[in-house]
């Protein structure tokens, strides 16, 4: 049993088995137990569902402040509470993408559940490189930090933009290279079907498939955002990837009652706006203070005052909207 006091990133080997087994066991309940068929997810369920989730990654807090320390328990939940709201705007371009290829909701969760596992691979991938880059060029933290602070002030300052789906490049590309048929086949992914031109069976894809691709995609995309400013809070991969997947793990559960009140986050962009400026900041204000790092204590209590306040404000801006219905 010696390898699983073996260090991995800088953490035992069992400190990894015990957040993957959690992980693991909340895919097989969500899977398996609570969804295991088919059904339109209600705004209660999402809640509750959300609810668990979020329980679970707060609490892991407690695990790594026995495991670490207080000081590295902060930076945890100022991670997950920053990539759990940057991750808002994901919200937006999924609601988007089940719009265009008119995703019934009893079929949304099967694409989000298969996403997770796509994006627990794509964002192991980001944070291992990221952290190797981190540990052997120490000056990529100044480069994360002014990319964070030149996005946030082009979110301030750039209009929104209408997305449109269908001149994605990726979802183009897919079109011409599989047979794509024109409706969905139930929950499929993939279905069997004689060939317009030359009658013989060939598989063709659906559009669920054809969301699944663009989910991810559109994760890769909130990726390049959200890990470097999550590498601007604390350099520690552990906590980089828990904080992350925990994060992405319950939004994704809470996005049935998100999707129904989107319209009253519209002004959360300026504060999300605001956070990546400070965040970014941070690295260089703590240089031209002496500070060996920014206090966490700070970081965390100031982060939460930013969301605070942009979701109250976007609330009350929104006070008389109604939802558009999609």
């Amino acid at each position: 049993m010696e390898f699983l006091y073996l260090l991995f990133l800088g953490k035992p080997v069992w400190m990894w088995l015990v957040f993957i087994g959690i992980v693991i066991a909340l895919l097989i309940l969500d899977l398996g137990v609570l969804n295991k068929k088919d059904h339109e997810i209600g705004v209660a369920e999402s809640l509750r569902l959300s609810a668990l989730y979020i329980t679970l990654g707060v609490a892991f807090s407690g695990f790594v402040w026995w495991q670490m320390d207080v000081e590295s328990a902060k930076l945890y939940l100022t991670a997950f509470v920053v990539e759990k709201t940057l991750a808002m705007d994901n919200v937006f371009v999924i609601a988007l993408i089940f719009t265009y290829f008119a995703i019934p909701r009893v079929y949304q969760h099967r694409v989000l559940f298969w996403g997770i596992l796509g994006v627990i691979v794509l964002r192991g991938i980001m944070i291992g490189a990221g952290a190797a880059l981190v540990t052997n060029y120490h000056w990529v933290l100044y480069l994360f930090a002014a990319f964070l602070v030149f996005t946030g002030v082009k979110m301030l300052v750039t209009d929104d933009q209408h997305i449109d789906i269908s001149q994605n490049p990726i979802l183009r590309f897919i079109r011409r290279r599989l047979n794509v048929t024109d409706k969905l086949h139930g929950n499929a992914f993939f279905v069997q079907e004689p060939h317009p031109r030359s009658g013989k069976l060939t598989t063709f894809a659906t559009p669920l498939f054809l969301a699944l691709v663009m989910v991810e995609f559109a994760d890769l995309v909130f990726a390049v955002d959200s890990v470097p400013a999550v590498f601007a809070i604390t350099t520690d991969p552990f906590i980089v990837y828990t904080s992350n997947i925990f994060a992405i793990l319950g939004l994704r559960a809470l996005y049935f009652a998100l999707a129904a009140i989107l319209h009253r986050f519209h002004y959360l962009k300026y504060a999300l706006a605001i956070l990546l400026v400070f965040i970014g900041s941070k690295i260089f204000v703590a240089d031209a203070l002496g500070w060996e790092k920014f206090p966490a204590n700070w970081s965390l209590a100031i982060t939460l005052g930013i969301l605070g306040a942009g979701v109250a404000w976007s609330l009350w801006k929104t006070r008389g909207d109604k939802a558009v219905a999609g």
